[in-house]
C-alpha cells in the first residue's frame, strides 16, 4: 500500500509540474490583446479618469488613490493640481476629442490619445482651439494631454509640445499603474498591455542583430536618439510592405539635400528634394563620394539604383555598421561608427559646397522619406 501511495504522489507531482509549466507558457487572455483600437484605449482612459471621484473611495479604494494619481499627474503637466479632487466628469469624443474631464469644477483635461498613429490634419490646434473657447465661456483652466502608449520620435514629439499639449508617454504611465495594488482585472490587464509593449522595445540589448523585428528597431532607435543626435524616425510604408527608417543628418545644396539614413538594417547615403534631373544628379553624386571614399571597401554602390525625389548613391551593409547577424548590438560601438560615416559625408558636403555658387547649406527636420 505505501508503493502505492508514493506512486501516487509521483503521478500527482509530475501532474502539478506539467500544469504549472503550462501556466507559464501559456499567458492568461488579455482584453487588450483583443480590444486594440484606439477607441478601447479611450474608454479605458475615460474610466480610469471617472474612478478618481471621490465616491468611488467606497467601490474599490486603491483604484480610486490610483486614479487620484493619474488626474494630479496629467493636471500637474500645465497647471498646479488641486490639493483635493471632489468633482470629477469625464468622458469620450466631445468636440471629436478622444477624452475629457472636468475637475472640481475648475480645469478641463483634454487628451489627444494615440496607439500607434501620428497626429495629422492640425487636429491638435483644432481640438485646442475649441477648448480655449469653452473655457473662456464657462471660467475653466484648460490642460491639453498628448497621451502617446506606442512610440514616436522626440522630433515629433517636441512638435506636439509647440502646439501646446504636454506630452504623457507609455513609460509615465507604467509609472503610476505600477504603483498600485489594484486586483480589479480590467486595471491589470491594460497594466500588462503597456508593460508587453515597453518589454518589447528593450529587447534588442538582449537578442541577436538577426532576430530582431520592427519593436526592436524601434526600441533601437530610441537608444540612438538618447546618444546622439537623429534629425527623425518613423515608419515608411512602401508596396513592398514598409520598414522603419531614421534619418541621421540633413543638409541643403543648390540642386538637392544630401543625408544620411537607416532603413532597417542598410545604411544609406542618400540626396533628397530632387525635382530636376534626377539621373544626371544621382550619378554626379555617386561618383563624386565613391571617388572621396577609395579604399573604403564596405562603402559600396545599391544594388540597383532608384529615380525620384529622393535617391540612394551608396550603402553600407548592416555588418559593417551594425554588427553580426549573431552578435548583440553595442551601442556605443554603433554610435562611434555613425560618426565616422557622418563626419566622412559631411567632408564631401564642404567640399561640394566649395566647387558651388549661389548654395544653401543649411539643417532641417525633414518627413521621413518614402523613395529607395
Amino acid at each position: 500500500m505505501s508503493v502505492g501511495k508514493n506512486s501516487h504522489k509521483v503521478v500527482v507531482n509530475e501532474r502539478n509540474e506539467k500544469q504549472s509549466l503550462m501556466n507559464s507558457i501559456i499567458k492568461r487572455p488579455n482584453l487588450f490583446g483583443f480590444a486594440t483600437k484606439e477607441l478601447s484605449q479611450d474608454a479605458f482612459i475615460a474610466w480610469l479618469l471617472q474612478w478618481a471621484s471621490p465616491e468611488c473611495q467606497n467601490h474599490d479604494a486603491l483604484l480610486n488613490n490610483c486614479a487620484r494619481r493619474f488626474v494630479t499627474k496629467l493636471l500637474s503637466l500645465q497647471t498646479k493640481p488641486p490639493q483635493d479632487i471632489t468633482i470629477v466628469k469625464a468622458g469620450r469624443q466631445w468636440e471629436n476629442i478622444d477624452v475629457w474631464a472636468e475637475i472640481n469644477e475648475k480645469h478641463l483635461l483634454i487628451i489627444e490619445d494615440k496607439t500607434f498613429t501620428r497626429e495629422h490634419s492640425n487636429q491638435l490646434q483644432t481640438y485646442r482651439e475649441r477648448a480655449t473657447a469653452w473655457c473662456a465661456e464657462n471660467s475653466f483652466q484648460l490642460v491639453c494631454v498628448y497621451l502617446k502608449t506606442g512610440s514616436e520620435s522626440a522630433a515629433i514629439l517636441e512638435n506636439i509640445k509647440q502646439q501646446g499639449f504636454a506630452v504623457f508617454g507609455r513609460r509615465a504611465f507604467l509609472d503610476i499603474l505600477n504603483t498600485s495594488d489594484v486586483t480589479n482585472h480590467i486595471f491589470i490587464d491594460f497594466k500588462e498591455h503597456l508593460q508587453d509593449l515597453e518589454d518589447a522595445e528593450i529587447q534588442f540589448l538582449k537578442k541577436p542583430i538577426k532576430e530582431w523585428g520592427d519593436p526592436d528597431w524601434k526600441g533601437f532607435y530610441q537608444g540612438l536618439e538618447s546618444l546622439r543626435p537623429v534629425v527623425n524616425w518613423g515608419y515608411v510604408p512602401t508596396p513592398l510592405g514598409g520598414f522603419w527608417n531614421a534619418v541621421l543628418n540633413w543638409h541643403e545644396l543648390k540642386d538637392c539635400c544630401p543625408y544620411i539614413q537607416i532603413e532597417q538594417g542598410l545604411l544609406c547615403f542618400k540626396v533628397g528634394d530632387v525635382t530636376e534631373n534626377q539621373s544626371e544628379i544621382r550619378n554626379h553624386y555617386h561618383s563624386l563620394f565613391m571617388a572621396h571614399c577609395v579604399g573604403k571597401t564596405e562603402i559600396r554602390k545599391p544594388y540597383r539604383f532608384g529615380k525620384g525625389v529622393s535617391m540612394t548613391i551608396a550603402v553600407v551593409d548592416p555588418l559593417n555598421w551594425l554588427g553580426g547577424d549573431d552578435s548583440l548590438v553595442d551601442m556605443n560601438e554603433v554610435v562611434g561608427r555613425l560618426n565616422h560615416y557622418e563626419a566622412l559625408y559631411s567632408e564631401m558636403i564642404v567640399k561640394w559646397q566649395s566647387e558651388e555658387t549661389g548654395t544653401r547649406l543649411a539643417s532641417g527636420s525633414p518627413l521621413t522619406n518614402t523613395n529607395p
